[in-house]
């Protein structure tokens, strides 16, 4: 938090108490304001499960979700990044992916099997908290190629969390999953592996950058009918997307794999091309070597 609000200097000089006084900018206080907004919606999330009110828990969960696809966009625009709000997502996310799906599905279904269900709601909060860590870890990594930012490694808390979720959508569409306990359970624990897996999911974080301009009214077009569909057809609309996220799992892994030839196709390429650097002067044609050969007239 020392980037938003700098500490005094214990030896009492005033300069650094000048400091800590000066006024925060709003950019920086705004996707800090989202992202709190996001974990009042989780943990309300919380609250709302232990009520049983499921479908109003979903909904803070799944809008939880949008938020935090925003805070960082609206940062970036903003230009009001920084550590303490990377931090604060962090823990928003720990709280809205990680505790509040796993405590929704225990009180949905997986109370039933007392202590085993139990302990499948805690691995999963656990592969969320290690997801998370592991992801805060990577943005210090300068070796990673620019490349790569455009994908996860493992599936991401908010997808995962959406994702886990799916059984409680099919019980509000009036199937029995609330029944099915041992399902849900290796359903639950099949999303935690994936979440602290090496498989790469496609990111989107790119995406949007630059839209070519006749693709304008058609995109604006389509995020209406999304939302109205969204707000129409909730659960069905979420199902449906959760299922199809699932099944494009493996041919992001695919895009990915052959993504990564290309690119080491490239780099050795490049590599051939370039002159090698272990060769002495001497021995390269039209170098000292050749003058130092005795001239034949």
């Amino acid at each position: 938090m020392s980037d938003l609000f700098p500490p005094f200097a214990p030896d009492g000089s005033e300069e650094p108490r000048r400091r800590g006084f000066q006024p925060v900018p709003l950019r920086v206080l705004v996707p800090n304001v989202i992202t709190l907004f996001a974990l009042c919606l989780g943990l309300s999330a919380i609250r709302l499960g232990i009520e049983g009110k499921l479908d109003t828990a979903v909904i803070a969960i799944v809008i939880a979700a949008i938020l935090d696809g925003v805070d960082g966009r609206v940062a970036r625009f903003l230009k009001g990044t920084s550590r303490f709000g990377a931090e604060l997502d962090s823990l928003a996310d720990f709280v809205n992916f990680g505790v509040a799906p796993a405590l929704l599905l225990y009180t949905f279904t997986l109370d039933e099997l007392r202590s085993i269900g139990w302990i499948v709601a805690l691995v999963y909060t656990v592969a969320a908290a290690l997801r998370l860590a592991r992801f805060n870890v990577s943005l210090d990594d300068p070796a990673r190629p620019e490349w790569k930012k455009d994908y996860f490694v493992g599936l991401a808390a908010p997808a995962g969390a959406i994702s886990a979720l799916l059984p409680v959508y099919l019980h509000l569409l009036g199937l029995p999953t609330q029944h099915m306990a041992p399902v849900i359970m290796v359903y639950l624990l099949a999303i935690a592996f994936l979440m602290v897996s090496n498989l790469p999911t496609f990111a989107g974080k790119t995406f949007g950058r630059r839209i070519p301009r006749e693709w304008v009214l058609p995109l604006f077009v389509a995020c209406v009918l999304v939302v109205a569909l969204l707000a129409s057809f909730t659960f069905e609309v979420l199902a449906v997307l959760t299922i199809a996220y699932l099944a494009y799992f493996p041919f992001g892994v695919a895009a990915y794999r052959a993504r990564e030839r290309r690119e080491a196709a490239v780099a050795s390429q490049v590599e051939r091309s370039a002159p090698s650097e272990r060769t002495p002067p001497a021995d390269r044609p039209g170098g000292a070597g050749d003058a130092a050969e005795p001239r034949v007239d």
